[in-house]
This record gives structure tokens, C-alpha cells and sequence, in this order.
């Protein structure tokens, strides 16, 4: 997942083309924006893809330019599209020029390049990052015991089934030591985003991004507020309860005094999502209850005893067999030709599960 924001800005001055515009020539130049855009668009997510499948310092750059020449491109078409200001046109049209200025990269073509270059080596930083442990697991480390370093994607599955809380809060701590490095580049973004939205009369990225749902971005704050105040009260009681069988499990490890969960606890280095300690945090089944499901097993079941690569395709193709049965269109068959299903043995790569969305 790349970390730059979705956000481009005016930069070039072109001069206005003279008289009053019309609807027809608003058209006109939408429809030529769309597909100027879309071809940038596909070049940099191809070298986006190609960054993140094959990490190193020149496919960094070569990302990062590619970037860089979509905002530029984007920058232009922004400051030509203010000649349509105030035309009353189509609701479709009016939207795509609404979003057209939903923009934030800084107007200085020098920062738009900076702004690029960080994004993309916090990427290549980020899918690099290792967390090596000692050969008798002992304090956590970002450079020790090459065989024994783990990335992401195996230190996923660690914290989904180890069930000991030292084990756990080492494997967390660890994984976290590879964001000091990052931290610097990593203000430098968000200084350099918020000086875009700013320079574009938003008062930051925040503002901007709440900006693109049709309403004013305090109507889109209340909103959510409203929203997580009718959820907050499952919420709390979701937590009381989560809280209450983790300490039943771990004890005192578990039991903060603030009362808040510890992050490491909940089976995700993100605690995002809490169904891998569903084991621990289910209700205790009574006769004629319901039954506790070993998905995992059923699903090696149905896959078999087969590679990994080949595994991993019927996994994916198992799990495409939900999205037909509802009746969506199959995977285009360049999912099957260009997808990575596993990670590479011989380089470093972005290993989160994403789908890319290129060339249309």
C-alpha cells in the first residue's frame, strides 16, 4: 500500500483561453483530462507495482519519478480547469470537477519531487522492514541474527496463534523497532501534504480528504461522530468483554490500569481486527449451542497437500467462488498472469494481501 496521498495541485500557469466557456467546452476538456490522467495513472501504478513487488533503491526511483510526472501532469490540468468556475453544468460533470480540485501537493515542482521521493522510500522501508531476533529469542532487535529475522507476513501468523504474552509483546515491540528510521521522512510527508492543502484553502490533508463525500468536511465530521455515537455503547461493552476474557487468559498481562487492552493481546500487530483470538474470547458452548468451526483446517482441507504457489492459487480461487456465486464477474485472467500469490525467496517485496487496480 502506498503511502502517498491521492492529491495533485496547480503549478503551471497556462494562459485562460479567451471568451466566456461553455458546457461543450467543459465536456471537452473532461473528457480529454480522463484520458490523459488515466494513461499517467497506469504508468505510475505499474511502477508502483513493480516497487512494491521487487523492492530496491532504483525501482524506488523509478516509482517515485513516475509519481511525480502524474502530479505535474494533474497540477496543470487543475489551473486550467478554474476557467470553468461557477458554469452551471450536468450534476455528473460538476461532480468531476469537484473532485478534479480536491488536490494538495505542493505548487513548487521541487517539493512535488521531494514529496514523491520520501513517499516512496517510506514504501520501500516499510515492505523491508525486519524484525531479527536473538538465536534464543531473547530481546527484540532491527538488526541481529540474520537467520532469524522475520518479516511481516511471518510475524503475522505469530501473533495470530502464539498464545504467550512475552512471546507476543516481544514479537510487537520488535516489529515496531523498524519506525525510528522513518520517523524523520515521515514529518517531512505530512509537512509537505499539509503545505499542499494549505497553499489549496483547506486548513490540512485532513481537511482535505474529508473534503471528497459530497458535503462540507464539518458536515462529514459530524457524521461520523453521529455514527460512532450510536455504535460507541456495543463498542464499550464489546471492549468490557474482550478485556474481561483476555484477563481470564493472560492475567496480569492483560490487565492494564487505565483499562484499555494491550495492543499486542488481540492476534494483529495492528489490533485492528480481533478474530484470530476468537478461541480465547468465545462464549462458552452449552448443549444444543452453537459450534465452534476450524475454518483453517477446512480450508487446507479443500486445498490439499500441494506447493505453496499452487496452494496459494486455489486459495484465491476458492475465495473468488464467493464473490460468483453472488454474481460478479470472474477474475480477469491478468489476475492469474501478474498477481504474486506467495513472497519471492530471493528479494524483499510489500507482503500485505492488496489488489491493484491497473490499467483501467
Amino acid at each position: 500500500m502506498t503511502l502517498l496521498p491521492i492529491i495533485a495541485a496547480a503549478q503551471t500557469p497556462i494562459s485562460a483561453t479567451s471568451g466566456a466557456p461553455t458546457v461543450a467546452e467543459a465536456q471537452a476538456f473532461m473528457d480529454g483530462v480522463e484520458a490523459d490522467l488515466l494513461a499517467s495513472s497506469n504508468e505510475a501504478s505499474r511502477a508502483a507495482w513493480v516497487q512494491a513487488t521487487f523492492i530496491t533503491d532504483d525501482t524506488e526511483a523509478i516509482s517515485a519519478k513516475a509519481n511525480e510526472r502524474l502530479l505535474t501532469k494533474t497540477n496543470e490540468f487543475v489551473v486550467r480547469a478554474r476557467r470553468f468556475d461557477g458554469l452551471q453544468m450536468p450534476p455528473d460533470l460538476t461532480r468531476k470537477f469537484m473532485l478534479l480540485r480536491l488536490n494538495g501537493t505542493p505548487t513548487d515542482p521541487k517539493l512535488v519531487a521531494e514529496l514523491t521521493q520520501v513517499a516512496s522510500a517510506l514504501d520501500g522501508m516499510y515492505g523491508k522492514g525486519k524484525y531479527c531476533r536473538t538465536a534464543s529469542g531473547g530481546a527484540a532487535s532491527a538488526a541481529g541474527d540474520e537467520e532469524h529475522c522475520l518479516g511481516i507476513d511471518q510475524l503475522d501468523v505469530l501473533m495470530a496463534k502464539s498464545r504467550d504474552p512475552k512471546e507476543l509483546q516481544e514479537l510487537w515491540e520488535g516489529w515496531h523497532t523498524i519506525s525510528p528510521p522513518m520517523r524523520e521522512k515521515y514529518a517531512r510527508l505530512v509537512d509537505l501534504s499539509n503545505q499542499g492543502a494549505k497553499e489549496f484553502g483547506f486548513r490540512d490533508t485532513g481537511d482535505l480528504w474529508r473534503s471528497g463525500y459530497d458535503m462540507k468536511p464539518e458536515e462529514f465530521s459530524a457524521e461520523l461522530e453521529r455514527t460512532w455515537k450510536q455504535l460507541e455503547p456495543l463498542y464499550q461493552e464489546l471492549h468490557a468483554y474482550v478485556r474481561f476474557k483476555l484477563i481470564q487468559k493472560y492475567g496480569a498481562a492483560a490487565e492494564r490500569p487505565d483499562g484499555m487492552i494491550p495492543a499486542h493481546l488481540l492476534g494483529n500487530m495492528w489490533a485492528q481486527e480481533w478474530g484470530n483470538i476468537y478461541d480465547i474470547v468465545a462464549p462458552t458452548p452449552v448443549a444444543g449451542g452453537f459450534k465452534m468451526y476450524d475454518l483453517e483446517g477446512a480450508l487446507k482441507k479443500q486445498i490439499g497437500d500441494v506447493p505453496p504457489l499452487e496452494g496459494a492459487k486455489k486459495l484465491a480461487k476458492y475465495g473468488e467462488g464467493f464473490f460468483t456465486s453472488l454474481g460478479f464477474e470472474p477474475l480477469p485472467a491478468t489476475f492469474w498472469e501478474r498477481s504474486q500469490f506467495i513472497k519471492p525467496r530471493d528479494r524483499d517485496v510489500v507482503c500485505h494481501a492488496s489488489a491493484w487496480n491497473i490499467d483501467s
